[in-house]
């Protein structure tokens, strides 16, 4: 039955004879079992959606290209689920396709330490990308389809969706971006059970389902979802239109099961015993599997699927060098180094990897405006739509190409934190970097001055920062960013910053012949009575209050700190020897580097004083230098500080 199955991997039949047809039924029946298997061993789960999506899920992953032997592929089809709590349905229709050995799935679902967790995850062979927070799951297969779409492949790109999802603004984000790209490579498949956790969607939410999707520009299909002739027919015309396309799949919640059907309550319960033998019965499969299950799930834990990060390859070019003379600033660095690694790579034509960059209606303000006019085709304009552009571009840079999104901090992070946790989860590839952060936004005021991103990255268990110190080293991070592997975080501030160079010299600091290395702290002016770490361009006021400091005999010690989770412990470990230790940060002290200092004084047992300069509430409007100083964050008020606590 199951090589009937893997034999209908882009629709090689106009439509589904008998044997098909019955073999898509004995699958289904199958799996339902299966299905209540593994949540009343677990003793948790959603069986009832689970038992809804059977079909779509059997008929998809059928159609679909994806096998077991090509999980590590990147030109192929992509199966996205959206509503990841159906996870016992897909894991069912994955075990019995192939992928891996049922029983393994049935004593581990749910199990701690098992990669088969309560919502799909990426470390089960199969599953495209982890999801379990509803409506995200169309905007991470918009990215797939993009990136397949940008490579010039031919794979297809199908989501897996809810029905009570489809309320969800993201959703429509992400239609409306996959019908501007013209992503004929994608289409959508909605679980339209009627159900979700709080009642009938009808009563909870109500929408115009279908005229949503008319109205974004996506063809619209129907079908019933329990009949996989059906479902067949409608995803083969779905897949050979002209430009996105949905197939909504009319189903009941519990199919299968009389007790279970159309039953809110089973969206998130698992059956008893008693209630397990009875549904089994209906379904005609042997209950005995159940003690083999709880045999299995006392025995050793399986090995998951481990996802590898890597770099594709691409020219980056030779750094530009910014002489003591310029005034420019973090933000058109980046854009100009940018510029230069685009326009290297886009002449390489299809020979190259596709350098995607995205942007939400800011292009000229995050200076990637000179990239999209050397380089179109890589150029993604998303409009004012960063929920959907956070998991488009994560999920794309899954696909095979890099993706950079490019933002003013409070968008990019602060107001998509969640989606960027995904990223994290998901081990994506994005490189995001945000401008405008910090007070130095001056005038527009507290509502866009981002001052909270060291602390939500270091949440993320993956992510790297870097906050560039000047010109510089702004773009030998945009050029180390771009080669990779990993979701890195670069954050830039609005203003002109002061070419750094070395003491009494010309020289700039990080010039010719630096190399930038994560982690790493510099010292950018040695001193003799306290030292200060000051983070990104911030540097430039540490060193003038050193020189203020210096009227009054005192030496400071200026360290640059360009990766405020990454602390260089040694220098930490020196700056202790010398005396009291500062921080310096446009960001609020609590949560950035002065917090970072402070536990990496404490964890490695040192004796010295921590003063944490940073931002203690929220900013005023207004010039930025007149920002800065209302917060004590000056050149002056670093030199006073400084001055006061040696007086001590």
């Amino acid at each position: 039955m199951r090589d009937t199955l893997l034999a209908l991997a882009h629709f090689p039949k106009d439509k589904l004879d008998k044997v098909d047809t019955e073999a898509f039924l004995i699958a289904a029946k199958k799996c339902r079992g299966w299905v209540l298997t593994m949540t009343t061993a677990a003793n948790s789960g959603h069986p009832g959606g689970s038992m809804s999506s059977m079909e779509m899920y059997l008929v998809t992953y059928a159609v679909s290209n994806l096998r077991r032997e090509r999980v590590e592929e990147t030109d192929r089809d992509y199966v996205v689920i959206s509503h990841g709590h159906t996870a016992p349905a897909a894991y069912s229709a994955l075990a019995y396709l192939g992928f891996f050995d049922p029983l393994e799935l049935l004593g581990n679902f749910r199990r701690t330490g098992s990669p088969f967790q309560g919502h799909v995850e990426r470390s089960v062979p199969g599953i495209d990308w982890g999801s379990g927070n509803l409506g995200q799951g169309l905007a991470a297969g918009v990215g797939y389809a993009l990136a397949q779409k940008k490579r010039r492949g031919e794979g297809h790109v199908f989501v897996l969706m809810g029905d009570g999802e489809q309320t969800k603004g993201q959703v429509s984000e992400a239609r409306r971006i996959a019908a501007k790209e013209g992503l004929d490579n994608v289409t959508a498949l909605v679980d339209f059970n009627h159900i979700q956790i709080s009642g009938f969607v009808e009563d909870v939410m109500p929408v115009q389902y279908k005229r949503l999707w008319e109205i974004d520009g996506w063809q619209v299909y129907e079908c019933d979802g329990h009949d996989p002739s059906d479902i067949y027919s409608a995803l083969k015309e779905a897949y050979e239109d002209d430009g996105p396309s949905v197939v909504f799949c009319n189903t009941v919640m519990g199919k299968g099961v009389s007790f279970m059907e159309g039953i809110p309550d089973y969206h998130g319960k698992a059956l008893n015993k008693e209630q397990y033998l009875r549904a089994m019965e209906e379904l005609g499969e042997d209950p005995s599997i159940l003690e083999e299950a709880l045999r299995a799930r006392r025995g050793p834990l399986p090995e998951g699927r481990r996802v590898s990060v890597s770099a594709p390859p691409i020219q980056t070019g030779h750094p530009f060098t910014y002489s003591r003379e310029t005034k420019t600033d973090n933000r058109s660095a980046f854009g100009k180094a940018l510029a230069n690694i685009g326009e290297l790579n886009y002449k390489e034509g299809s020979s190259s990897t596709p350098i995607l960059v995205f942007d939400c209606d800011l292009a000229s303000s995050v200076k990637v405006d000179e990239f999209a006019d050397k380089c179109p085709e890589w150029f993604v304009e998303t409009g004012i739509q960063e929920h959907a552009t956070a998991t488009v571009s994560g999920a794309a840079s899954c696909g095979g190409v890099i993706a950079l999104w490019a933002d003013f901090g409070v968008f990019g992070l602060t107001e998509v934190y969640n989606q960027q946790r995904l990223n994290d989860i998901n081990k994506t590839n994005l490189k995001l970097f945000l401008t405008h952060v910090g007070l130095d936004v001056g005038e527009d005021g507290m509502t866009h001055q981002c001052i909270d991103y060291c602390g939500l990255l270091r949440n993320l268990f993956g992510w790297k920062l870097t906050v560039p110190i000047d010109p510089n080293q702004t773009d030998r991070i945009t050029r180390w960013a771009l080669s990779e592997a990993g979701n890195i975080c670069v954050a830039m501030g609005r203003s002109k910053v002061p070419i750094l160079t070395r003491e009494g010299e010309d020289t700039p600091f990080y010039g010719e012949n630096y190399v930038f290395r994560y982690g790493a702290i510099d010292l950018i002016r040695d001193g003799r009575h306290a030292s200060v770490f000051a983070m990104g361009h911030m540097v430039y006021r540490a060193v003038q209050a050193r020189e203020l400091l210096e009227k009054h005999g005192l030496s400071l010690r200026v360290y640059g700190v360009s990766c405020p989770l990454s602390i260089d412990e040694k220098a930490i470990e020196e700056a202790a020897e010398l005396g009291p230790i500062f921080t310096f940060e446009d960001h609020h002290a609590g949560t950035g580097l002065g917090r970072e200092i402070v536990s990496k004084v404490q964890s490695l047992g040192l004796h010295c004083r921590v003063k944490p300069l940073g931002v203690w509430r929220y900013g005023d409007s207004g010039p930025f230098d007149e920002v800065f100083e209302a917060m004590g964050l000056s050149s002056k008020a670093l030199a006073e500080c400084v001055l006061k606590e040696l007086e001590k």
